[in-house]
């Protein structure tokens, strides 16, 4: 560092920061805990920090008491949809993580699918069906289609959402009709895809002073045999391997696969790509997260420490990273 006023302005207590957890979707505990030990791990590292909800009161707090950068810990919609960050663009105010526009094609599941599939990124087969086409032309004969096409079994899940919440596995006929009305209930649109059997992988990508990295894939092994809400977010439901079971190889590859999709959908701080690593070793991406979940049971949490990194100085580097224009401090390397 060549500036010895920057350097002198690089302490702990030099970053006024605002984390943003709670909101009003179905995932607002979830977002609420990763506030939590997103706001423990960055006092821990000496960062001034306050917590705020998504509320009237937002905008007016923050113009009062400027902060350097915002920490969006915001799960569903509000966090991740594109629709938040946009404010914080318009009102001048710097955030940790991708941009409205990138947030937003990330945040559509069939379109994030398309994207890395122009990429040379393998992903299930898979159709987005909104409920709209589902009853004009008749959940039977539109159903007939779909098993005749992707066959059995099938994941379906909302287009647009997070937490796994709306996720079924359909095993047998019967089942479907009452899936898809599940399904429907979170989203207007559903995605339908085959359920690949396989390792279930997620790998963190987080961006550093000299470009961005994949963190060690964490392998999810959920009692039920599906990583559900519940499975997700209830201790003992799930088990976890950090780093990944995976030889070198297919480890190597499942983290080109991450890094991929991190510059092809253009994300930016850190992102967490989902994906299933079948038996003869093919990786199928599933889907992106742009603000991954902090939670005690929450993956990205456990890549950074199998990486021997601490928590709050990751954090902390890329909330620099974000307030550099706003401060002209540079993130540690």
């Amino acid at each position: 560092m060549s500036d010895p006023a920057a350097a002198a302005a690089l302490t702990p207590d030099a970053l006024r920061v605002v984390v943003l957890a709670g909101g009003l979707t179905f995932e607002r505990d979830v977002s609420m805990r990763s506030g939590r030990r997103i706001s423990a791990a960055l006092r821990n590292a000496g960062l001034d920090v306050e917590v705020l909800d998504t509320d009237a009161g937002l905008l007016p707090a923050l113009a009062t008491h400027p902060c350097d950068a915002v920490f969006i810990a915001l799960h569903g919609a509000s966090g991740e949809d594109g629709s938040l960050r946009s404010v914080l663009e318009l009102a001048g105010i710097p955030y940790v993580g991708s941009s409205s526009t990138a947030s937003r094609l990330a945040w559509d599941k069939p379109g994030a699918k398309a994207r890395a599939t122009g990429a040379g990124i393998r992903t299930p087969e898979w159709v987005a069906l909104p409920h709209s086409t589902y009853r004009e032309l008749g959940a039977g004969a539109v159903l007939d289609l779909i098993l005749s096409r992707l066959g059995l079994p099938l994941m379906l899940k909302p287009a647009q959402g997070g937490s796994a919440l709306g996720t079924i596995k359909v095993s047998t006929v019967q089942e479907l009709p009452e899936a898809m009305i599940g399904a429907f209930a979170y989203a207007d649109t559903v995605l339908i895809e085959q359920f690949i059997s396989g390792t279930e992988v997620a790998i963190s990508v987080i961006d550093r002073a000299d470009g961005p990295i994949a963190l060690p894939a964490v392998e999810i092994v959920p009692q039920s045999g599906v990583f559900d809400y519940a499975a997700r977010y209830t201790p003992g439901m799930t088990e976890y391997f950090t780093p990944a079971r995976l030889d070198h190889g297919t480890a190597a590859m499942a983290a080109e696969v991450a890094l991929t999709v991190h510059r092809t959908l253009a994300l930016s701080g850190l992102s967490r790509s989902d994906a299933i690593i079948s038996p003869d070793g093919e990786i199928y991406f599933l889907e992106v997260n742009v603000s991954p979940g902090m939670t005690d049971t929450s993956m990205l949490p456990m890549s950074v420490a199998a990486a021997g990194l601490d928590l709050g100085t990751v954090l902390a580097d890329l909330l620099r990273a974000a307030a550099l224009p706003r401060t002209g401090v540079p993130a540690r390397a």
